[in-house]
């Protein structure tokens, strides 16, 4: 069972080494810039040589163009903010000595979210399972932008331990993730002809309000918690916002 570990970057000089010191147990680290502007590219040199740059044209279209890189039958994604623990490590282990035969073709994997100084527990983001190794004969990327994911034909287990996710450092770089995110939504859905009224700019945000603070218990998660559940909303809001824009934009036109 050859691993394949690969990271997507751009601008991740803080986080490479300490992503790349979790991953020594992989086959081989497959890492694909975007031409980061910062020594990420030089940091990765001290961990691989299986470095390439892919100029940014989405989410998906990286990851179908880093998976490619790979030359395992196995892909363990993971990124630059995200830490393997020594229990994934060793469930991970314990799988390669298992019958290739048995295996279905794909694991998930819960995350654990450092957020403002505080473990999240509750909030919609905990355990936040992630399918991350992966069969990669069986595999495909689907989803909506900018959260298109890995996927599998055929069945996904779950493996024991987690992935520690250093998420945002503060809120300014949380708002312009948002920012940036929802763009990228917004142009998906604008181009399927996705119309919004005044209940989606209202009533949308709303509910994603609550289902995070009360029925996914962000109140338990404290000011951070409360924080996450104003931003999901806002983010519901800007994104529906957006197409609203685009779509009178294109009417003016």
């Amino acid at each position: 069972m050859k691993i394949s570990a690969k990271i997507n970057v751009y601008n991740e000089e803080k986080n490479i080494d300490a992503v790349c010191e979790t991953l020594t147990w992989a086959d081989e680290i497959v890492i694909v810039d975007s031409n980061s502007t910062d020594r990420t590219v030089e940091l990765a040199r001290r961990y691989t040589d299986r470095i390439s740059n892919r100029q940014f044209r989405g989410y998906k279209d990286k990851h179908v163009f880093s998976d490619s890189q790979t030359m395992g039958d196995w892909i363990f994604w993971i990124d630059a903010d995200e830490r393997v623990t020594s229990e994934l490590r060793a469930s991970i282990e314990e799988v390669r000595q298992r019958d290739p035969a048995t295996l279905p073709d794909g694991f998930r994997i819960a995350r654990r979210t450092r957020y403002l100084d505080r473990w999240i527990k509750h909030s919609g983001w905990y355990p936040d399972y992630q399918m991350r190794l992966y069969l990669k004969a069986a595999s495909y990327w689907d989803g909506v932008p900018p959260h298109e994911t890995a996927r599998v034909r055929g069945r996904v287990d779950t493996l024991k331990g987690e992935l520690l996710h250093y998420t945002k450092r503060n809120l300014s770089e949380h708002h312009s993730m948002i920012d940036s995110y929802t763009t990228l939504a917004a142009e998906y859905l604008s181009e399927r002809g996705k119309r919004v009224g005044w209940s989606d700019l209202m009533f949308r945000p709303i509910a994603a309000f609550l289902r995070a603070y009360i029925f996914k218990q962000g109140i338990r998660d404290g000011v951070p918690g409360l924080m996450i559940a104003f931003f999901t909303a806002y983010g519901v809001f800007l994104r529906y916002a957006k197409v609203w824009e685009k779509s009178r934009c294109k009417q003016e036109d």
